[in-house]
């Protein structure tokens, strides 16, 4: 006879090699599979999603949950049966036709996104997404009322356990006094400096060669895992299997090499999660807000530091200028380049200190969005009043430069767009509690020796998956439980200094 928790233990497995293939699929899918093959795409992961769900919600799966919970003592099983249970209440809430549904709606959504963004065809694609806000909005008042909190806390809470709409108000409230002062005074300060734009074109062949060089440098394992190209930059796939994608322009290379760094930061956390019982909850990433401060450390702390450009420096100039000499290539004017504060229309190519502000601003639609205040139609009104508010720009009727440009809502991951700051703060800590503890950091980043730096988060952070709280984890890490003080000291050291 076996345990009730060995049975929840060989249902777990099962169905993680069941979500490895959809994670596969849906890498295929933004990757590799030609136009036409989407309808029957989105029917095959509807159908998987939907079986995943029937899986996790079967009512022996419920009977194992409490008689393991009553039987077992040991602590690390304890943890284990506690994120099972987490996973269990959380697809319990909702119920298959809804998943199904849902599914269905956000792959269409999605991908005719593709191809109405480039037209700016927004009244198309506010067609797809009225649907997957129907459906979300559906999702989050069944998750609201069984979890007895406000519908955009219950879909937050699948990407940032325990955080709030409260909290998030507070925090970005307090970005909101700060920041425009910050962004400000960095313009003034980089007024008057030249900077030399470098001449393409630059085949993607070479800016291809190059990132595999530097992801090579950051310890990306390719044994399990590849470098691909998607409309939109991500990280997916499994440990075992990570698929990570970035784009390219031939005229500027100094988007996708950041891309891939980032990218990059995202796979050394999903490569180094536990090995044992890396099928169980226990062993999944702790939040998204925890895995975008990998990529963030990588891309921010690590990757536009004057340390990490000087050891990349060499690896442009040798695969994007083909034995020419161009003075842009210059270490002090690539410093200049990634270091360059400019407000912009575009999330994913802002800087360090802007950023946050696009993050705000789509919080702030999306949550009242959710919670029914406003509608669909009233987005690009009210992207164009807080774009102008927050960052000065006019970005009326340019949709695809604007509220069509992410790919989170047609997805329908309502909840995400918060992760984004919480990770650039996880980040900042993660960095200045490393430097403590390593006061030649930067020599060690000026050489290469990346291995020190890599190996203390691999102890601390990525070997743990789901084993502590983000407070627990943050505190165990750098004494104590995640704060904004160290992002600002950052950004102020940084740009300001």
């Amino acid at each position: 006879m076996t345990t009730a928790y060995e049975n929840l233990v060989s249902r777990f497995q099962q169905m993680y090699h069941l979500s490895h293939l959809g994670a596969i699929a849906g890498w295929d899918q933004a990757a590799m599979m030609p136009v036409g093959g989407n309808q029957a795409r989105g029917a095959a992961l509807a159908e998987l999603n939907t079986l995943l769900h029937q899986l996790l919600t079967a009512p022996e799966v419920a009977s194992w949950l409490q008689e393991a919970q009553a039987q077992e003592t040991n602590p690390d099983t304890i943890r284990s049966i506690a994120e099972m249970a987490v996973e269990w209440q959380q697809a319990s809430a909702i119920p298959d036709d809804l998943v199904k549904a849902k599914t269905i709606a956000s792959t269409n959504c999605e991908h005719a996104w593709r191809s109405q963004r480039p037209a700016n065809d927004w009244l198309g694609f506010a067609r797809n997404l009225k649907e997957v806000v129907n459906l979300s909005r559906q999702e989050a008042a069944v998750r609201a009322e069984k979890s007895h909190v406000s519908p955009y806390n219950a879909l937050l809470e699948l990407y940032e356990p325990g955080v709030n709409t409260r909290e998030l108000d507070q925090l970005f409230g307090d970005l909101k006094t700060w920041l425009p002062g910050y962004i400000q005074d960095a313009l003034d300060r980089q007024s008057s400096v030249n900077i030399i734009q470098p001449e393409g074109p630059f085949p993607i062949d070479r800016q291809k060669a190059l990132g595999l060089e530097v992801m090579k440098l950051l310890g990306f394992d390719f044994d399990h895992g590849r470098l691909d190209v998607s409309t939109h930059p991500f990280c997916g796939g499994v440990s075992e299997d990570v698929r990570m994608t970035t784009r390219y322009k031939e005229d500027n290379f100094v988007e996708a090499l950041m891309g891939i760094i980032h990218e990059t930061g995202h796979a050394r956390y999903q490569q180094n999660l536990p090995e044992q019982n890396r099928e169980l909850p226990i062993a999944f990433p702790r939040s998204m807000g925890i895995h975008e401060g990998q990529s963030l450390f990588f891309e921010m702390q690590l990757g536009r530091s004057s340390e990490f450009l000087s050891l990349i420096q060499p690896l442009i100039v040798k695969h994007l200028c083909a034995g020419t000499s161009q003075p842009a290539m210059a270490l002090d004017n690539l410093e200049k380049i990634y270091k360059r504060v400019r407000p912009g229309f575009i999330r994913v190519d802002a800087d360090e200190i802007t950023y946050p502000a696009h993050i705000i601003l789509r919080y702030e639609i999306e949550r009242d969005l959710i919670e029914g205040n406003i509608e669909v139609d009233d987005i690009p009104e009210l992207w164009q009043q807080k774009m102008q508010d927050y960052l000065g720009l006019d970005v009326a009727g340019d949709h695809k430069n604007g509220c069509m440009q992410d790919i989170h809502w047609p997805m329908g991951s309502f909840g995400y767009f918060p992760s984004y700051t919480l990770g650039a703060m996880v980040a900042a800590q993660l960095f200045a509690a490393r430097k403590k503890t390593m006061p030649d950091i930067a020599e060690l980043i000026q050489q290469g020796n990346l291995s020190p730096i890599f190996d203390w988060l691999k102890h601390n952070i990525w070997s743990q998956g789901r084993k502590y709280s983000t407070a627990e984890l943050m505190t165990r890490a750098t004494g104590e439980p995640l704060t904004a003080s160290y992002f600002q000291q950052h950004l102020k050291e940084r740009y300001l200094g």
